[in-house]
């Protein structure tokens, strides 16, 4: 009892927090607009790994930035082992030949994977700025012009704008991830960078000042988060680091269960890994205690999924006890966990509500199916917190793209498909288990516990149906 009393405390510390990001969240002010005879050079980045179906697409986006083409410095990144590599060798060259300076980079190894891509690149990055997108994104025409007014201020490291989706109505599963992107940059990003709190560069759709990058120790491969790495390292040295919610790249969203759990896999370990190296610098650091804590509730937030695991594994020993009635697993959940569950819900319903002002109480639905996907996928990321807290580095696997849109585009059939893995058989176990505990729990009456039971049945049902399902209809993988 005391164990699982443990981590849902720490399970509540979270999910107030949640509640606490939504009430400071804010808009930050316009910034005057850039000057009209204040146009740096700009280095673009575009790191590619075997992305046939949409490297193209991402280039011509980038050369279709409102931008003078003397101040735009374009950077190819391409590791790819495949015809991709064919594939922007020709569009570089087409491109070149209607005046943009195009660097094309390959790299035969690709030691450091994507932070190696980076690393490699940044030297002969021309601009004072650096901005990076990954092979999926679409950056509007304005996009490089409104980023830059930030840097009208001589502390600004860099600068993340918001994620948007190309294919959000592709399936109910874009639709979650959506919902919950949307939650992330739409409160959580706003509230850090309104309040000071350590913010986190996201990867992509974000722009750097190339010096920020060098102060912080550029780009580094010992975690698979090199984003937060160096975005914290960044703002250790001193940097300030901004958010502009206004300013939206939209961006593919995987469409399969096993794309979307390596990503998550992917994130999860990164973040822990970046815990392990940062976490002591940042409170060692001359922050204020609110910082701090924000700074290592942010670096260790993938840690809610193996307590998540372990309240579950813990419910049915608790439950085979004698009580009958109000029973101690019953009363505590429904006196703690109860308010740190509605935490999340309460955070995405607030950025839907500010995205989507006339529409957002039809998100509502979703929310409880949001919930049930981030229990679905806590085995999964489970594993990756556990690896992160043992491993440094290892292999970095990419969210395959491929270019879907309408929701007539198929993805069956198609290269680039994450097969089935091992974690699916034990999701569907878990779903059993938490069937088990179902019972136990009407049996002792225990009323409060029910509703999270059945959220761990039907998550992990849903998760590991879904993977079957889908790895059914792959061929060719």
């Amino acid at each position: 009892m005391i164990l699982n009393n443990l981590a849902a405390l720490w399970l509540f510390v979270y999910g107030i927090n949640a509640y606490w990001l939504t009430f400071k969240h804010q808009s930050a002010p316009s910034p005057d607009s850039l000057a009209p005879a204040y146009r740096p050079v700009v280095s673009v980045q575009l790191p590619v790994y075997n992305e046939l179906y949409v490297s193209r697409r991402l280039l011509e986006a980038v050369c279709r930035l409102d931008y003078p083409v003397e101040a735009l410095h374009i950077q190819v990144l391409d590791d790819s082992t495949d015809e991709t590599s064919t594939i922007l060798r020709a569009a570089v060259e087409e491109y070149r030949g209607l005046g943009f300076t195009i660097d094309y980079l390959h790299r035969s190894k690709r030691t450091g994977f994507k932070a190696g891509a980076l690393a490699a690149a940044t030297p002969g990055a021309r601009g004072e700025f650096v901005a990076i997108f990954d092979a999926d994104f679409l950056p509007p025409a304005d996009w490089l012009q409104r980023t830059l007014v930030h840097f009208k201020d001589p502390g600004v490291g860099f600068v993340q704008t918001r994620w948007g989706h190309v294919n959000a109505s592709y399936s109910l599963l874009s639709r979650l991830q959506s919902l919950g992107i949307d939650g992330h940059f739409v409160i959580e990003q706003q509230a850090r960078s309104a309040n000071g709190y350590l913010l986190n560069f996201n990867g992509t759709a974000g722009i750097w000042r190339k010096q920020a990058i060098l102060d912080g120790g550029g780009w580094q491969a010992d975690t698979l988060a090199e984003d937060m790495d160096l975005s914290y390292r960044a703002q250790l040295s001193g940097w300030r680091a901004l958010y502009d919610n206004r300013i939206v790249a939209p961006a593919e969203l995987p469409v399969t269960i096993a794309a979307y759990k390596q990503q998550q896999y992917r994130w999860a370990k990164g973040s822990i890994q970046c815990a392990r190296k940062l976490l002591a610098p940042v409170l060692t650091g001359r922050y204020s205690a609110v910082q701090k804590f924000q700074a290592a509730l942010h670096l260790t937030g993938y840690a809610v999924h193996p307590l998540m695991v372990l309240i579950l594994l813990l419910s049915v020993p608790l439950l085979l006890t004698g009580w009958v009635g109000s029973h101690p697993l019953s009363v505590f959940w429904g006196t703690l966990m109860v308010p740190a569950t509605f935490g999340p819900p309460v955070l995405y319903l607030s950025a839907r509500r500010e995205l989507y002002p006339r529409t957002w109480l039809t998100s509502v639905p979703v929310v409880v199916l949001l919930a049930v996907l981030g229990t679905g996928i806590s085995l999964s990321n489970s594993r990756a917190v556990v690896a992160g807290l043992l491993d440094r580095g290892a292999d970095f696997y990419r969210t395959p793209k491929f270019n879907l849109v309408d929701t007539r585009d198929r993805w069956q059939g198609k290269r680039y498909q994450v097969p089935l893995d091992s974690s699916t058989l034990a999701e569907l176990c878990l779903c059993a288990y938490a069937g088990l505990a179902v019972a136990l729990a009407v049996n002792g009456q225990a009323w409060g516990v029910l509703p999270f039971l059945l959220l761990y049945v039907s998550g992990y049902g849903y998760v590991g149906g879904l993977s079957l399902w889908q790895a059914w209809r792959a061929p060719g993988q």
